[in-house]
């Protein structure tokens, strides 16, 4: 059945595109904070195994919304490790690095899912598609935030 919510099918499909990529880093963030809370170390453990904890189920929940956003557009959604992997700008782990650089790794991570969101922002407004500029904006301020705490923890004391 054809699709008939006021965005046409070129745009449907420009904006499926993006959400592809922002679900591929989204998904790739999630596994390596899902990683990182398995297998951090060190004197911050308690506090970064909590945090990776609340991060992965966050990034979890964000994984269908954006999944679903793109099925609402008529258009699948990349389901396999190998779609992902192909579309996603985020570098997997091929090791467990020290808890900071735990923590510099995901706030390059969030940072990238930022910009690469940021991206589709104007691909959205001119559609006139509300549902993903608002979800784009949704999880833009959920990974500024989580970039912002991460950062935070790297800081060093000042007297």
């Amino acid at each position: 059945m054809d699709i008939n919510i006021g965005i046409s099918a070129k745009d449907r499909k420009s904006i499926a595109e993006g959400l592809s990529r922002v679900l591929a880093d989204t998904y790739t963030l999630y596994l390596k904070t899902h990683n990182y809370h398995w297998n951090v170390t060190g004197p911050m453990f308690q506090t970064l195994h909590l945090m990776f904890e609340q991060q992965y189920n966050e990034l979890w929940t964000a994984v269908d919304l954006v999944a679903e956003r793109i099925r609402a557009l008529g258009h699948f959604a990349p389901g396999t490790y190998k779609m992902l992997s192909t579309l996603s700008s985020i570098p997997e782990e091929d090791s467990v690095p020290p808890a900071t650089d735990m923590i510099r790794n995901l706030v390059r991570g969030h940072e990238q899912v930022v910009t690469i969101a940021r991206q589709l922002f104007p691909v959205a407004e001119k559609a006139g598609d509300q549902p993903t500029a608002d979800l784009l904006t949704r999880r833009l301020e959920t990974h500024e935030k989580t970039a912002w705490m991460l950062r935070s923890l790297l800081e060093e004391a000042s007297a």
